[in-house]
């Protein structure tokens, strides 16, 4: 009874918040996330729910930057450590360590048509274009789901992910390992 009146509380305080942004007219474009040494932002309307850090069962004969396998709310999805794939299995995170207490699963929307959810260390929060000093676009050799970079006031790298373009590419795709 205890999580009901809970859910319900949450539910009504996320109500409010989305009419409050309705009505000031703030606009969010990005779900802001720490992975490894870097900060990522992914499209709002490529993510799906966020879930809290649950141990995947491993699969073998896998790449090393999947996980495993987990069951998030009734549903099966694959979950990728971001850290590792994001910089071509070079991160500065190993995959054995366990993800601190922090970490969360990022799933991708279910439009994407792909059960999926993405391992990072750190939510940031939700950011717009405004938060942001500057931005490049992604140059000749950036990778098919790279989007721009922006940077911010301190001047910190944001590097924005195209999860509808991660979620069609072959190297994404093929967990199988080699």
């Amino acid at each position: 009874m205890a999580n009901r009146e809970s859910l319900r509380a949450f539910q009504s305080r996320l109500a409010g918040r989305l009419q409050a942004a309705r009505s000031t007219g703030v606009s969010a474009s990005w779900l802001a996330v720490e992975a490894g040494d870097a900060r990522y932002l992914f499209p709002l309307g490529h993510a799906g729910e966020i879930f809290p850090w649950t141990h995947p069962a491993p699969v073998p004969y896998t790449q090393p930057w999947f996980l495993g396998v987990a069951n998030l709310r009734g549903g099966l999805y694959g979950v990728v450590q971001w850290s590792t794939f994001a910089t071509g299995g070079r991160s500065a995170v190993a995959v054995t360590e366990a993800p601190g207490a922090q970490s969360r699963l990022v799933a991708l929307n279910e439009l994407l048509e792909v059960n999926c959810a993405l391992q990072v260390d750190r939510l940031i929060g939700l950011r717009g274009v405004e938060a942001f000093t500057d931005a490049t676009a992604p140059d000749a050799e950036a990778l098919g789901w790279m989007g721009h970079a922006y940077f911010d006031a301190e001047g910190v790298r944001w590097q924005e992910v195209n999860l509808q373009a991660l979620s069609q590419q072959p190297e994404f795709l093929g967990i199988g390992a080699a």
